[in-house]
């Protein structure tokens, strides 16, 4: 059996996911879809579009797709789907999880790695983020969790913004690139999105390209810090998402965002050793604080590329395609975290060049 491609779907309280979902799920697109749900709010998926018997696990749509509701771990729930499928008695292509929206991702992501039998059965596709444009601003100024969902994210799609001015969207977009700069950003009105942008994204697969956008590894008119590897949104930071109006006095509060990435880059080859000495130390006290890594490298001793990503404490590596006889061999890795210490990252991946 071929391994079950599994799309993550987070984004915070009213980010439009079930929205998104139900247009999935009731969409004629021929391809059976399990959905895993963990929302138990008023928002329920099945309120509205499935009728289930209580206590029902697993419910059979009409068009070919089934829904079930996590009643122990997201393990126990996967591993019943896949043994059902082996079976023949549940007929499905891909697993779509809805985490509820104040989840951390990171935790749902490590399952497909630290479960054998669930690596042997499925392959993480992607973390989709919604992220709602109305009221994004405040929600990632107050709320550890809408952050963190975009810290994790391998695609973002922003809803609701017919909503709001152009300037805040703009606005939001910037200061999300600036959070995660892998992550390439759409605008979505009322869950209209094609399937191909939801699916097959391979934002996991370690042999897909680095995803940083090019812009941010250049200096531009807001101070990238040195040599471009970074931008800070600080005191003097004067985006509009980041501003609230204080009761109407016109006082206006620069929020510093603890969820940041920064970029190393280098033309020198690493010291294979030294690399993995170094990450491990910085995964065994910073890890839980890590939400993505992720690099392509240049590495002595291999012609290939070496690509390089992790969640939290879980990392791996894989060989990519050789570099090519006129390419640059530049190497590249984002970090992705919450109040990481850049400098320390820096130096230490400096000091394992050759």
């Amino acid at each position: 059996m071929s391994l079950i491609p599994v799309t993550i779907l987070t984004g915070f309280l009213g980010s439009g996911k079930t929205t998104l979902l139900k247009r999935v799920l009731t969409e004629a697109h021929g391809q059976k879809i399990a959905v895993v749900e963990n929302e138990f709010g008023e928002e329920n998926i099945d309120n509205e579009i499935l009728v289930s018997e209580p206590g029902e696990q697993i419910i059979q749509l009409n068009n070919g797709c089934i829904c079930c509701s996590i009643r122990e771990d997201l393990r126990s729930t996967l591993s019943l789907l896949a043994d059902k499928k082996r079976k023949g008695t549940l007929d499905f292509e891909r697993v779509v999880i809805e985490t509820t929206g104040l989840a951390d991702p990171g935790p749902v992501a490590q399952t497909f790695f630290m479960d054998d039998e669930i690596a042997e059965s499925y392959l993480l596709d992607s973390i989709l983020t919604l992220v709602d444009a109305k009221h994004a601003a405040t929600q990632l100024n107050e709320r550890q969790e809408a952050r963190r969902q975009v810290g994790f994210a391998d695609q973002i799609f922003i809803s609701k913004s017919d909503l709001v001015a152009k300037d805040e969207v703009d606005a939001l977009m910037h200061r999300l690139k600036h959070m995660n700069p892998r992550a390439p950003q759409k605008t979505v009105h009322f869950g209209e999105v094609a399937l191909s942008e939801v699916f097959d994204l391979r934002g996991f697969n370690l042999n897909a390209k680095l995803d940083i956008d090019p812009d941010f590894l250049k200096e531009d008119d807001h101070d990238h810090g040195h040599e471009g590897h970074d931008h800070e949104h600080g005191e003097h930071c004067d985006h509009p998402s980041h501003a609230h109006d204080h009761a109407g006095h016109g006082h206006h509060h620069h929020h510093d965002d603890d969820v940041k990435s920064f970029v190393f880059r280098s033309d020198r080859a690493f010291d294979p050793a030294k690399l993995e000495d170094f990450l491990g130390a910085i995964v065994n006290i910073y890890g839980p604080r890590m939400l993505r890594y992720k690099g392509v490298l240049n590495m002595r001793g291999t012609e290939r590329k070496v690509i390089f990503q992790g969640v939290h404490q879980l990392m791996g590596s894989d060989l990519g395609p050789a570099w090519a006889a006129d390419e640059k061999r530049t190497s590249k890795m984002v970090f992705i975290g919450i109040d990481l210490p850049q400098d320390i990252f820096l130096q230490g991946m400096e000091q394992c060049l050759i």
